[in-house]
């Protein structure tokens, strides 16, 4: 009995052992793949300009980015633009389809994400040292294509499936779950029309929605910069102009 014991015990070390290795050698690849670690680690900001589209309506859209975590996105339409913004320690945003004109403080829900979207290198390239765990789950079929999955655990306890191009080894799809007060939330993102900026390749074309529809947001990326000096100042949350504007007594 202790000799199966033993047996089957080296079996599940092997095992789990294997899938670390392949995880890692994934990783690795999907690295490789978009350039490099050097040339990645080379690109200190990024500043992306596209149009998103859904359905008849349509909107100019932007973010820029810094190290080491540093994010901002715009919403332009009809002349006004939505911002949030992370500065590395506060998320915030100015909301004018609200009616809200002076900067706010983002609640829980909205900052997650912003966090998350101010990983620079995003939650594969070094998992460990973020508190990250990433798991190999073996081949799977999406559409009909195979794809390589992995299991990525954030160190807030969200969950991102990475689907790689056995080919070419660069992710084609995630899906995120996202806990948030006892319930989850559901996303879908698939990439494609990947191009070379600064010496690593970006996706151009981006499709965001829920696995359970059909219909997506879909984002075409006209124009990237990188290693622009973008001021840590765009990051940070502005004076409300109501207050500036309150004249002296």
């Amino acid at each position: 009995m202790r000799k199966v014991l033993s047996i089957l015990l080296g079996i599940v070390c092997c095992a789990t052992l294997l899938s670390a290795q392949t995880a890692e050698e994934l990783v690795a690849k999907n690295t490789q793949a978009k350039g490099g670690i050097e040339k990645i680690k080379a690109i200190k900001s990024l500043k992306v300009i596209g149009q998103l589209e859904s359905g008849g309506f349509r909107a100019q859209l932007g973010w820029e980015a810094k190290r080491p975590e540093m994010y901002r996105e715009m919403f332009t339409i009809q002349g006004m633009t939505q911002v949030q913004a992370y500065d590395g320690n506060t998320g915030w945003q100015i909301s004018p389809f609200e009616g809200k004109k002076d900067p706010e403080m983002l609640g829980e829900d909205d900052l997650r994400s912003l966090e998350q979207s101010a990983d620079f290198d995003g939650p594969l390239i070094d998992a460990a040292a973020k508190g990250n765990k990433i798991e190999y789950l073996g081949m799977d079929k999406v559409d009909g294509d195979d794809a390589y999955r992995l299991k990525v655990t954030l160190k807030s306890g969200d969950i991102i499936y990475y689907y790689l191009d056995p080919e070419t080894f660069l992710e084609f799809r995630t899906e995120k779950q996202q806990f948030i007060r006892g319930s989850v939330r559901e996303s879908l993102t698939e990439y494609g029309s990947y191009k070379p900026f600064g010496g690593v390749l970006y996706p151009t074309s981006i499709e965001v929605g829920n696995r359970r529809s059909a219909n997506r947001q879909k984002i075409t990326v006209n124009k990237i910069e990188v290693n622009l000096p973008l001021e840590d100042a765009a990051f940070q949350m502005p004076a409300a102009k109501t207050a500036a504007a309150t004249p002296k007594k």
